[in-house]
């Protein structure tokens, strides 16, 4: 069937996109940025897998008449994306170390480009030909070998939560640093390409000189004024945005009409863009959704097209691949480490840098379809240089895990230590939205401390607020580190002013709020509950009641994965803790909801704790545990006096105690038994009281049977005295 061009190409770019997604989320899924997926998914709809599995439907779907349409679509979307890139490229990143990152940044960038020409000697003869001089070869391999990804390295330094760190520092600069003279490099050789001489070469690079002085000084004042209109105006109108549009196209005719790349002009334009806070930000989200959308999956499928990997069709061409990774990977990382440690940083640290360098992403495929579409490079040298790129930012990730560890990052990170006292008891409340969620931190409170005065002997307990930003792309504005750290210290404000308002002032220093950024929020709060050895995880429910599907969202997640004792808080808003209703059905959740409420009850001594025990027809209540009254015999006298332990007669239990909770300030339930068998659900004892019961509701999963919350307690100093039983 033969479709108009245009509906072709639509069809094309409707395939694209969705496939780019599918690919691009499930890389996500395994740890890896969502670049790297996108960009295998371009290279699975050109030849080296569509193409092989069905030649004749990947001549059908890809025409040669249509191709021209997706270069072109895929020129514009670099263009813009280069755009981005320097308008993310913010001077605050060269502030720091900057002369520690020149020296890492140059040698990293020399010794694998140093190692590019001489492996031009060798690859030259057999995958060039005698158009192209060995000089625009030798530079261009060099630059391919050279480059870093400043956007890919950025976005794996913020979720990676590095960006404060000592090593997230260094390597953004360096990163920053290496990006600048890679472009420079770049551009070097691709003068040299278009004119075949480096004598020839000279006016180009004179005329480049000239451009980049001019707006250095004259655009970057010119364009100086958004800044104070932005302002006046707090919001960019279409006009503003279709003259700096104009502007991006004309800064890039001009650096092609000077004989390097459009790519140079547009980059050069978002550089000098002034980098006030708010113009950039609302700027580069106006213009990302679109070009890292649409534009860029069309340019990854371009560059997939024209992506060969059936020409690595030889023992000997495979050898060539495999020596052209390791020369890349040898090169970026010995040259950083080395440079690192002349430097005096330490052998871990240095190891974490020349790693993080490595990354090369979709930098490089920039790089490489340059030097394709000028001739420079062969489609096999292409293909390799393709699988060299993918190869060094897949192995990014891992290769930083396993040299240094997030919790010996966050050892050496610089965090104020307020109390150096082991806690005795630490409860980690996840926290979504901290201006709505006051009662769940003053449920932690209670748990945690209550209203007992603090001694100078006490081990303290400490509650740990979490927020997670999470960010759902990986190369979008927001997950850059300036924007990062923006969005974190904002929370922070939102945070603080919940401490402040925790009741008696003392006891705010007991409230440490952890705040980082996370693509997912359910995996990070269980490693941070592993890592910091909490007793109890409290999260709130954030619906009025449940779905169909009861453990759905993050929540159901947390639930499901958190290697410690989990505490769901269902909010009906209201402010008292003092009477505490427990229904008692004989389990281990129950047991951990019990442990808690006797915890309140200890810490708390205007709290009344009814332990709510039911009789149905011919059904006796359900038998207290021997461990149950051993541990009523350790609590101080004053506490067994404030429980009450009824029996009631009921047909439906789950009536019963919606009735009772009437009267209560909150109802504190066991996950039900058929918890472990459908983790769909909380088991229907606990789902049903989820949506019916008139208190709060706190609904409680054990997971370590063997850990009691009621040991810091008991053991404190002092507890003994308050018993007033007799010896």
């Amino acid at each position: 069937m033969h479709f108009d061009p245009v509906v072709q190409v639509l069809i094309q770019v409707l395939i694209i996109i969705g496939l780019s997604r599918l690919i691009g989320l499930a890389f996500r899924r395994i740890k890896q940025p969502l670049v790297i997926g996108e960009i295998v998914a371009g290279i699975m709809l050109g030849p080296s897998l569509f193409g092989a599995i069905s030649p004749d439907a990947a001549a059908a779907l890809f025409t040669p008449e249509t191709i021209p349409y997706l270069g072109v679509l895929s020129q514009i979307g670099l263009i813009f994306f280069m755009f981005l890139i320097g308008l993310e490229l913010d001077p605050k990143y060269l502030k720091k170390g900057l002369d520690v990152a020149v020296l890492v940044s140059h040698i990293s960038i020399l010794v694998p480009f140093s190692l590019g020409t001489l492996l031009a000697l060798l690859l030259y003869p057999q995958v060039s030909n005698d158009g192209v001089s060995f000089t625009a070869f030798a530079l261009f391999l060099g630059a391919a070998m050279s480059i870093t990804a400043f956007p890919v390295l950025a976005r794996i330094i913020t979720e990676n939560n590095l960006q404060n760190s000592r090593l997230g520092t260094l390597a953004l600069t360096c990163a920053a640093v290496d990006d600048v003279t890679a472009w420079c490099l770049l551009a070097l050789a691709i003068a040299v390409t278009r004119t075949n001489s480096m004598a020839g070469a000279l006016p180009t690079i004179v005329e480049s000189i000239i451009y980049i002085g001019l707006m250095a000084t004259v655009g970057r004042k010119l364009l100086g004024y958004l800044s104070s209109y932005y302002d006046r105006a707090r919001k960019l109108n279409q006009t503003v945005v279709a003259l700096i549009y104009m502007g991006v196209v004309i800064s890039a005719l001009i650096t092609e009409l000077i004989g390097i790349h459009l790519i140079f002009g547009a980059f050069l334009f978002g550089a000098v863009m002034p980098k006030h806070e708010g113009l950039t930000r609302e700027l580069a989200q106006k213009t990302e959704d679109f070009v890292l959308t649409f534009l860029l999956p069309i340019f990854f499928a371009y560059s997939g097209l024209r992506t060969q990997v059936g020409l690595l069709n030889s023992p000997t061409l495979w050898t060539l691949c495999l020596i052209v990774v390791a020369v890349a990977i040898v090169g970026k990382y010995v040259g950083t480490y080395v440079a690192a440690r002349v430097s005096g940083i330490d052998k871990r640290e240095s190891a974490a840098l020349a790693w993080l360098m490595n990354t090369r992403g979709l930098t490089e495929l920039i790089v490489l379809n340059i030097g394709l579409s000028l001739g420079v490079i062969s489609p096999l040298l292409f293909t390799m240089l393709v699988i060299m790129a993918l190869v060094t930012t897949f192995m990014t990730s891992p290769l930083l895990e396993l040299t240094y560890p997030k919790q010996q990052i966050r050892q050496n990170s610089a965090e104020p230590v307020v109390d150096d006292r082991e806690p005795s008891y630490r409860i980690l409340v996840p926290i979504a939205n901290p201006s709505s969620q006051k009662g769940l931190i003053q449920l932690a409170m209670a748990i945690a401390v209550g209203n007992v005065s603090l001694q100078p002997q006490h081990k303290p307990a400490i509650v740990s607020p979490l927020s997670l930003i999470q960010l759902n792309e990986d190369y979008g504005y927001e997950s850059t580190p300036v924007e990062a750290d923006r969005l974190i210290a904002q929370r922070q404000m939102q945070l603080d002013e919940l401490v402040q308002s925790i009741e008696p002032p003392e006891h705010q220093s007991l409230v440490r709020p952890i705040i980082q950024v996370s693509n997912d929020v359910a995996r990070a709060t269980a490693q941070i509950a592993s890592r910091d050895q909490v007793d109890l995880v409290l999260v709130g429910w954030h619906r009025p009641a449940f779905s169909s599907n009861r453990l759905g969202g993050r929540v159901g997640q947390i639930l499901s994965t958190s290697p410690v004792d989990v505490a769901v808080y269902v909010d009906r808003q209201t402010t008292k803790l003092d009477s505490l209703l427990l229904p008692y059905v004989s389990n281990v959740h129950t047991d951990l909801g019990l442990e808690l409420a006797l915890r309140m009850l200890i810490n708390r001594e205007n709290s009344h704790l009814t332990i709510l025990r039911m009789a149905t027809g011919d059904q006796p209540p359900s038998e207290l545990s021997y461990e149950f009254y051993d541990l009523m015999e350790r609590l101080p006298q004053n506490v067994v006096d404030r429980i009450s332990m009824p029996i009631v007669e009921a047909e439906s239990p789950i009536l019963a105690v919606v009735d009772a909770s009437r009267m209560a300030d909150l109802t504190i339930a066991g996950a039900s038994r058929e918890w472990g068998l459908d983790r769909q659900t909380l088991g229907r004892y606990a789902d049903e009281l989820a949506v019916r019961c008139r208190s709060s509701l706190l609904i409680t999963r054990r997971y370590n049977q063997v850990a009691s919350h009621l040991n810091s307690v008991l053991e404190s100093p002092g507890i003994e005295s308050m018993s007033g039983r007799e010896s």
